[in-house]
């Protein structure tokens, strides 16, 4: 009987022992589950964030021409102009009785930047991409190809133009061929370049600057042409670096 009875205690104990067995498996089932989750079900990875945008270089070009429009510029009713149209990135002036331009309208520097633009005589035999721009408060033209389509030079200086002044110089301008015109305004000097030559190195200090009547409309900064077709592309500008302006006054 004692056999017996001690037999039955170890059966319900093992019985008891099964009983909480089966109780907990569940809880660690899930528990394993939960645990699991994150790894096999887990959130998606954040987004990578974008790389941080580089900082404006405040030299670089600006372009001022879109090529396709002339948005941030007008077309100056001189009286007698000819018809400025837009195509394949090229401003084309027709040829007017007697000027045609473009005059830009937003914001222009007085002092220390840089002009530049391509230009090229389509037909006519006179100027094709003068250009007016500031010298500090007053403004001053960059004359190509005028007086018969050679002088070249800026109008005006002291009252005379370029055809009588200092910077004036006669060049051949081939028609259909186009030219890199190039103007540097610091507060020591007006440099000019054509293609790669330099045309103009003109100190300021003890000089006045001027335009001609016919530029008037040119203002704060403008490029036209005189009884010619002309095409102009890639107007654009930017600010100089501090080391250009130094070395623009350590010139004699």
């Amino acid at each position: 009987m004692k056999k017996l009875e001690l037999r039955c205690g170890w059966m319900f104990s093992d019985i008891r022992l099964l009983s909480l067995i089966a109780l907990l498996l569940p809880c660690c089932d899930c528990a394993g589950v939960a645990l699991a989750q994150p790894v096999a079900r887990g959130a998606q990875p954040a987004a990578k964030q974008p790389p941080a945008k580089a900082a404006e270089d405040p030299y670089a070009w600006k372009s001022l021409l879109d090529g396709k429009t002339l948005n941030g510029w007008k077309s100056p009713n001189f009286g007698g102009e000819g018809e400025v149209t837009v195509k394949d990135g090229v401003v084309r002036l027709a040829i007017g009785n007697d000027m045609t331009g473009i005059t830009y309208t937003g914001k222009v520097p007085k002092n220390n930047y840089e002009i530049a633009l391509e230009g090229k005589r389509i037909s006519g035999n006179d100027f094709f991409a003068t250009t007016t721009f500031p010298v500090g408060d007053a403004p001053c033209s960059f004359v190509v190809g005028g007086w018969a389509g050679s002088v070249t030079g800026l109008s005006s200086i002291d009252g005379y133009d370029a055809s009588e002044n200092s910077t004036s110089q006669v060049m051949d301008f081939k028609t259909g061929q186009w030219y890199h015109i190039r103007i540097r305004v610091t507060s020591d000097r007006v440099e000019a370049w054509v293609d790669d030559q330099r045309v103009v190195d003109q100190e300021r200090a003890g000089h006045r600057f001027s335009i001609r009547g016919e530029c008037d409309l040119c203002q704060p900064l403008g490029v036209c042409s005189w009884c010619t077709e002309a095409g102009l592309r890639n107007i654009r500008i930017r600010q100089l670096r501090p080391e250009e302006i130094a070395a623009a006054a350590k010139k004699e």
